[in-house]
């Protein structure tokens, strides 16, 4: 008679539903290992519509790409003066598809610096992107197992317009704050104009669906130099370096 396959060798075992708590904590612990082996400890995410792109016919839409591009770049350049004296290093971290997340990444590299790309598994729009550090690069089945590791390292988040995961994204950060269960971090949202005609804040707080306090969780910015200067001085503060 042949042996039995080892049940961490049977792969219709492990694709069943009885295994997915072994699938889920695989992404934890894969990740985990790899970020551990990079000495990762702080993050900058930047979040945004998959959608844009770097000559985009829409002028505003390609302005916004390279607005990305630029931020994390400069970002990138700062993080490789913390990293040559901090013990953790710093890193740009985006979902490591393609328009806003390109971008990010791409900035990142362009400066040098180490580039995270958190992918997940969808039928479309979602191939990693070529700018992303080849040994952290990671791809997800479960969102919230991606979500997770977004927030994990994160000193600060970054939101360019996007569409429903950027918006889910953006309110998930929100909650997580207002309830206290992460630490404040600065929030940058791009596009001043734009966000505040998508989303009445306004109206939330007119209403008494967010405090006022809540709403000022955000900070919005149109040029790249003053969203710089923000982060790098909260990350100085928060971090005391």
């Amino acid at each position: 008679m042949e042996r039995a396959k080892k049940a961490y060798k049977n792969e219709e075992f492990l694709n069943s539903p009885e295994a997915r708590p072994l699938r889920i904590l695989a992404e934890y612990l894969e990740p985990e290992k790899r970020f551990r082996e990079a000495n990762i400890r702080n993050t900058v995410v930047f979040f945004g519509s998959a959608r844009v792109k770097e000559n985009d016919p829409d002028s505003e839409n390609r302005e916004l790409y390279w607005k990305a591009e630029k931020l994390a770049f400069m970002l990138g350049e700062w993080f490789k003066e913390l990293n040559s004296k901090k013990a953790g290093k710093f890193a740009i971290c985006s979902g490591g598809g393609p328009g806003i997340m390109e971008a990010a990444n791409r900035g990142a590299s362009r400066a040098g610096a180490l580039s995270i790309g958190l992918n997940i598994s969808l039928p479309h729009e979602q191939l990693p992107n070529d700018f992303i550090t080849p040994e952290l690069n990671f791809e997800f089945h479960y969102f919230f197992m991606r979500k997770l590791w977004f927030m994990y390292f994160a000193r600060a988040a970054v939101f360019f317009p996007g569409g429903f995961g950027t918006m889910d994204e953006l309110f998930e950060v929100l909650t997580l704050i207002q309830t206290c269960k992460i630490e404040r971090i600065p929030i940058v949202l791009f596009d001043q104009a734009l966000w505040r005609e998508v989303v009445d804040f306004e109206k939330m707080i007119e209403k008494g669906y967010i405090a006022r306090k809540d709403y000022e969780l955000m900070r919005f910015f149109d040029d790249v130099e003053g969203a710089f200067e923000y982060l790098k001085s909260e990350l100085k503060l928060k971090l005391k370096l």
